[in-house]
């Protein structure tokens, strides 16, 4: 019995000097885990990650336009387009200043349908009625008076068009809201000073620089409308295409043209109202750029991003790219004079890049215009993007169609 219960004893004292070397090898290892893990960079998760919504862009394929007239009219220089939910039609916005035919914008039926294999794609863009754009006193825009780059529908029935204006004339940018019947100017949206040429008041006077740059002004346009209901206000975002005269910044081309972004709320009570103005930075152009610029917005119903296309063509021929923008922290730019002096003090509106068009596989036009469109039964929407041809006989009316993906 004394041998057996000596024999327990040893193999008691010999399970607990195991137990303590096992327990003391976990702690040694639970430790140098731990400190090698601080050691070790942690994955980063970049500020745009955190700002974002996860939104991707299907593309859904292209349809390129004919060379054709329509009730008298040459169908080209389309430059923005427009959804109305009501009737299933968009309104495509041609940028003839009246030299060609009257100004004017186009209704079109553009349709999606399910290839062989189920995918939905672009199948049909066909034109149903052409409307004149009118003055305020009824009289189509004399040839040379208007420059109409930018269209969006209003939940009250009426279509805001925006103007580059044409300086080299004397001709201010405008915006202005329009019947969609008649296509009648009913009043235009007041602007502040800096956007308009900065005139001497007698011939001798000499004066700064001001306002939009030639064939570079009010190009994007969009709505935010969370209400359909007429009666309830709504946002409406505008940019020039590139910097204005007074905030041009030749000596940091590194940095992308400085861009004023405009945000104004309009309601049925009183005058719209500038809630913000933001600085938007265009990507750098490329070497042996020609053009660059902020061609159109798209604003999301009920968030707080929108979309912003940029189109650049030079030497190396047509690009272009589509952003997710949002305010973040952007600084009010409204009292500050030019934005080149100020820059490094500014910080810009967030952008994040979701597609370059480049990429895609197809020889890209003029894109100029950028518009939502339907949602599909899965929640999700379509964008369309359609070109300027520049009425030249070289270039296509180009149509473009994504599918808006949130994963």
């Amino acid at each position: 019995m004394k041998t057996f219960l000596c024999s327990l004893s040893s193999r008691a004292n010999c399970c607990s000097r195991q137990s303590k070397f096992r327990l003391s090898t976990l702690l040694v290892s639970f430790v140098l885990f731990f400190t090698l893990s601080a050691c070790r960079p942690l994955p980063q998760v970049r500020a745009e990650d955190r700002l974002f919504p996860d939104i991707s862009l299907e593309f859904l394929g292209e349809y390129q336009l004919p060379k054709t007239s329509f009730q008298d009219t040459p169908v080209g220089g389309l430059s923005a387009l427009t959804y109305d939910r009501a009737a299933s039609r968009f309104y495509v916005l041609s940028d003839d200043r009246s030299q060609r035919a009257p100004a004017r914008f186009y209704t079109f039926n553009i349709a999606l349908q399910p290839n062989d294999a189920g995918k939905l794609h672009l199948e049909t863009v066909e034109i149903e009625s052409v409307t004149p754009l009118k003055t305020l006193q009824g009289e189509s825009f004399a040839p040379g008076s208007i420059d109409p780059e930018g269209i969006a529908l209003s939940p009250r029935g009426t279509l805001f068009i925006s103007s580059e204006g044409i300086p080299s004339q004397k001709i201010n940018p405008f915006i202005g809201e329009f019947d969609i019947k008649s296509g009648k100017l009913l009043s235009p949206l007041r602007l502040p000073q800096r956007y308009l040429l900065n005139e001497p008041e007698t011939p001798e006077e000499e004066v700064a620089p001001r306002g939009v740059q030639e064939n570079l002004g009010f190009e994007a346009l969009t709505l935010n409308a969370p209400s359909l209901a007429p009666e309830d206000p709504f946002r409406l975002f505008t940019a020039p295409e590139s910097s204005l005269l007074q905030d041009r910044d030749p000596e940091n081309p590194e940095q992308g043209a400085p861009i004023r972004l405009l945000h104004y709320l309009i309601s049925p009570i009183g005058s719209p109202i500038i809630v913000s103005e933001n600085l938007y930075s265009l990507e750098p152009a490329p070497n042996g750029t020609l053009s660059n610029g902020l061609t159109d917005l798209a604003a999301f119903d009920r968030e707080g991003f929108l979309l912003s296309l940029e189109r650049t063509y030079g030497l190396g021929g047509v690009g272009a790219k589509i952003f997710l923008v949002t305010g973040g922290d952007a600084t009010d730019t409204t009292q500050i004079a030019t934005l080149a002096r100020d820059r490094a003090r500014i910080k810009p509106l967030r952008k994040k890049l979701l597609v370059d068009l480049s990429e895609l596989g197809i020889n890209l036009d003029n894109l100029e215009g950028m518009g939502l469109g339907p949602h599909l039964p899965d929640g999700s929407q379509i964008l369309v993007l359609v070109s300027d041809d520049n009425f030249s006989k070289d270039q296509v009316t180009q149509f473009l169609a994504f599918r808006v993906v949130r994963e």
